[in-house]
């Protein structure tokens, strides 16, 4: 594609006309700045046509009309998508057009799935438009020939830029645009973005050092929020069962719909629910399917066909459903368990209904009780447009490093030519020459402790000066983990078959199948299967008949809930201890806070509740901040180093998104002791280093950026290395550098990381600034409250109870109900509790040496 002649200026009207279908003022807009060569961030609704605003803006300014007999264009456009999932759908949606006007431009795909002989032809030459995401785009720019091969490439379009920008990822693509622009100084740029609550910024990080135009597409497109509630509720809610008592209604609204999405939060409740949804309808096997990042390729792609064809009446998916493929059948789409957050439920919403005018429809399907109360919030956060920021991360060296490396392979750099393109990025604006030397180092030499070992003499100057890699074995070694996205070991599991192996079924974490024997059972891909054998990184499964089974976890189980919905929680409990119960939620939920008001208090905007009880296990102290499991644990673990300071205590902690639990078994005066002192921000950063195991905290993450700056390698395919190997390998690093390296930049990143990611340090320093300015609210209880009621129950989980978890809390339920009264729910025999098999004891965790209490394991749950 080159410059277009000027009677392509009216192709994209054209094609629109084609199909009846009037622009609108956003579509118009795009077109506009890419024909004068601007550069921006297009944010639109879900389904309203970003994708067509920009590409016809690009073929519009550099297509030309084929003649039949000549090449297509080199590469041209670039079309970077998050997920090499999405990228196949994307083609599909590029080639219209393109076919339907004649315009001699080729599309191809490039990314992890692109298979030995495609690729090879994409060596000798590539497409005019290319699909590919940040890492096979930084895979392509180490070719020895790459300023070569991108020379003709005029411009960069991002998809779904919300989900790139707030992580390593998106750092990875900054320095591949810098590398880009400073081959190409006029290339366009453009992000799309769907739901984002921080515009400018986004804006900026994509294009920086330049502003651009920002377009917001303002459409009027339809979302409904609703909720789907069950006809009474527990007025001591627990969360971790998950809501199967409301299992008919699912069904029925399933049945009511063409097509349906089922979202939920985890693999591990993918999984139940498609099997709970089979049983309850055997005749919809082969109607409603399984989508999750674990399931095999082929599902997937039999899924998503099936969804696009209509042909499926529903399908039980996790976020691997959440972006970008456009599945105009589905009619409905409910969310099981809370959102979490404002811009998922809405992305999840716009699954529905994707299509310009048509009205996009989710409902929340509540787990719990308290999971009513959210769903009342969800639906005020989305009609006020609530929707969270989300911030680039600043100068991570391990991906730094690892860009070093790559830009050698790409014909080799020049130390002072490669930092001003660097800085040239947002998240690297302000590298100092500090940090620049001590990166360059450290991929020459490994920096002041591996000097010795040639595994990291990576990259050195030649006699020109020219920074190259010099080691095949190493170049080949480093173009096999270019990436950021880092995860636990994974094993294949394939059904077992005599002679060879049988059909492969997908993956799970190490993790789980090493608390596996032969013979045991898990439920995965919607079959109960049976553990035959593991070898050579694959799980050997046949199909079983045992009705005891296990479920896969995998990390990232536990995301905590967002600032905007937790606030609108708030709001919400607020507006019922003035008596307002408004919305058919806070009705049905009225009798447990009734309850709570009658024993103790509900939170408010202006109020911070806590709640004092001394039972035969100790003096408790419940708190109800509302800022997300996260910032909880920082902020229980503080409280309690910081008491620890003035009288030797010892304290059992446990926390949810609402709220923490400090135990103590012996006497502790809360009244004394909540002041606002406790709560003070001064510091802060000190406080909550003592107050954790933060050197045990550092570690687990320097697995993970041991990892991309390439200190550790997985092996090769088919001889990958376990979790067990690598985690023991990057803590070898570890602890080398802390004795002979103190200085080195990776351990202070990892301490920074465990302080803003996993503690969320900044979130917790403004939770305590809010909890001064509020009222304290102190109330003495005889019994657990049903806010309390969840707390108690996370901390039995893992560390009090021999018994099986769900008698002990059906026991605690029938002594509360009766104590607050007629009006409880009563469950059923199958239902609620009942529900919850995973209820195996754990062991009491030991208290450190100090008296300081540990942090609570996270188990994916």
């Amino acid at each position: 594609m080159n410059e277009a002649p000027p009677h392509h200026a009216t192709l994209a009207q054209d094609w629109f006309a084609r199909r009846g279908w009037q622009p609108f003022p956003f579509q118009q807009e795009v077109w506009q700045a890419v024909s004068q060569g601007e550069s921006g961030l297009l944010h639109a609704t879900t389904g309203s046509g970003k994708t067509y605003a920009v590409w016809l803006g690009a073929m519009q300014r550099f297509a030309s009309h084929s003649t039949g007999n000549d090449k297509p264009a080199p590469l041209t456009v670039l079309w970077i998508t998050p997920m090499r999932a999405l990228a196949a759908d994307t083609a599909r949606a590029l080639q219209a057009p393109v076919d339907e006007l004649g315009i001699n431009c080729s599309i191809g795909l490039r990314t992890g799935d692109t298979g030995s002989a495609e690729r090879a032809r994409q060596g000798r030459r590539l497409p005019s438009a290319l699909v590919t995401t940040p890492e096979s785009l930084t895979l392509l720019l180490t070719r020895a020939d790459a300023q070569q091969a991108f020379g003709q490439l005029r411009m960069v379009i991002v998809d779904e830029w919300h989900e790139l920008l707030g992580n390593k990822r998106g750092v990875q693509l900054q320095l591949a645009l810098a590398r880009l622009r400073h081959w190409m100084p006029e290339l366009i740029v453009w992000g799309l973005s769907a739901t984002l609550g921080n515009l400018e910024h986004a804006r900026d990080v994509l294009l920086y050092p330049a502003k651009g135009r920002l377009v917001q597409g303002r459409i009027d497109k339809p979302l409904v929020v609703d909720s789907l509630l069950p006809p009474s509720i527990e007025r001591f809610p627990w969360a971790g069962h998950l809501g199967l008592r409301m299992l008919p209604q699912v069904v029925e609204e399933i049945e009511s719909a063409a097509t349906s999405l089922v979202f939920t939060n985890t693999r591990s409740q993918a999984e139940r629910w498609y099997q709970a949804l089979l049983e309850a309808r055997p005749d919809w096997a082969g109607l409603i399917a399984l989508h999750h990042g674990s399931l095999a390729r082929e599902v997937r792609d039999w899924v998503e066909l099936g969804l696009k064809q209509g042909a499926l009446k529903a399908v039980v998916c996790t976020s691997s459903l959440d972006l970008g493929v456009d599945f105009l059948p589905v009619e409905r789409v409910l969310q099981i368990g809370s959102p979490k957050g404002v811009a998922r439920l809405m992305q999840r919403a716009g699954r529905s209904g994707h299509a310009p005018g048509r009205t996009s429809r989710v409902t929340l399907v509540p787990t719990h009780s308290l999971e009513v109360i959210e769903a009342a919030a969800a639906q005020v956060a989305v009609a006020e447009r609530r929707v969270e920021a989300r911030e680039a991360p600043q100068q991570p060296l391990d991906v730094l490093v690892q860009h070093l490396v790559s830009m050698a392979l790409s014909g080799g750099f020049r130390p002072p030519e490669l930092l001003a393109e660097i800085r040239q990025t947002w998240s690297y604006r302000d590298l100092s020459e500090n940090q620049w030397q001590w990166a360059l180092a450290f991929v020459r030499h490994g920096g002041e402790s591996l000097t010795a070992y040639p595994d990291y003499q990576r990259v050195e100057p030649d006699e020109n000066g020219l920074w190259k890699v010099p080691s095949r074995r190493v170049a080949m070694r480093h173009r096999m983990i270019i990436g950021t996205i880092v995860s636990d070991a994974s094993l294949t599991v394939k059904f077992w078959a005599r002679g060879g192996s049988g059909r492969s079924l997908g993956s799970v974490e190490e993790g789980f199948i090493a608390r596996l024997r032969p013979g045991d059972c898990f439920l995965f891909a919607g079959r109960l299967l049976e553990l035959v054998r593991v070898e050579n990184m694959t799980v050997y499964v046949n199909r079983a008949t045992s009705k005891k089974a296990a479920v896969p976890r995998w990390n990232g189980g536990r995301m905590p809930l967002s600032s905007e919905l937790a606030d609108a929680v708030v709001e919400q409990l607020g507006a019922a201890s003035r008596g307002h119960f408004d919305s058919a939620e806070l009705r049905l939920v009225q009798p447990l806070l009734q309850v709570q008001m009658s024993w103790s208090a509900l939170p408010s905007e202006t109020t911070l509740l806590a709640e004092v009880m001394k039972s035969r296990e100790g003096w408790h102290l419940f708190l109800y901040p509302f800022a997300g499991r996260h910032v909880h644990l920082g902020l229980a673990s503080l409280l309690a180093w910081r008491m620890g300071q003035h009288q030797p205590l010892t304290f059992s902690i446990a926390v949810n998104d609402y709220g923490l639990e400090l135990l103590s078994a012996t006497e502790v005066d809360w009244l004394s002791w909540l002041t606002t002192d406790l709560f003070s921000a001064d510091n802060l950063l000190h406080d909550v280093l003592a107050s954790l195991n933060a050197g045990e905290l550092a570690r687990r993450r320097f697995r993970e950026i041991a990892r991309i700056a390439g200190l550790v390698f997985s092996g090769y395919p088919g001889a990958q290395k376990s979790a067990r190997q690598l985690q023991a390998s990057s803590g070898l690093f570890f602890d080398v550098f802390r004795q002979y390296d103190p200085a080195n930049l990776l351990l202070t990143q990892a301490e920074e990381e465990v302080l803003r990611q996993e503690l969320e340090v900044g979130r917790l320093e403004q939770t305590l600034a809010r909890l001064q300015r509020r009222q304290l609210d102190v109330h003495q209880v005889k019994r657990t409250a049903p806010l309390a009621f969840p707390l108690m129950v996370e901390r039995f989980r893992e560390s009090m109870s021999s018994e099986r978890l769900a008698d002990r809390i059906r026991r605690m339920v029938a002594e509360l109900d009766k104590a607050a009264g007629p009006g409880g729910y009563q469950p059923e025999r199958n239902a609620a509790i009942a529900v919850e098999k995973e209820t195996r004891p754990a062991r009491k965790p030991r208290p450190r040496k100090d008296g300081t209490p540990k942090p609570r394991k996270e188990t994916g749950r």
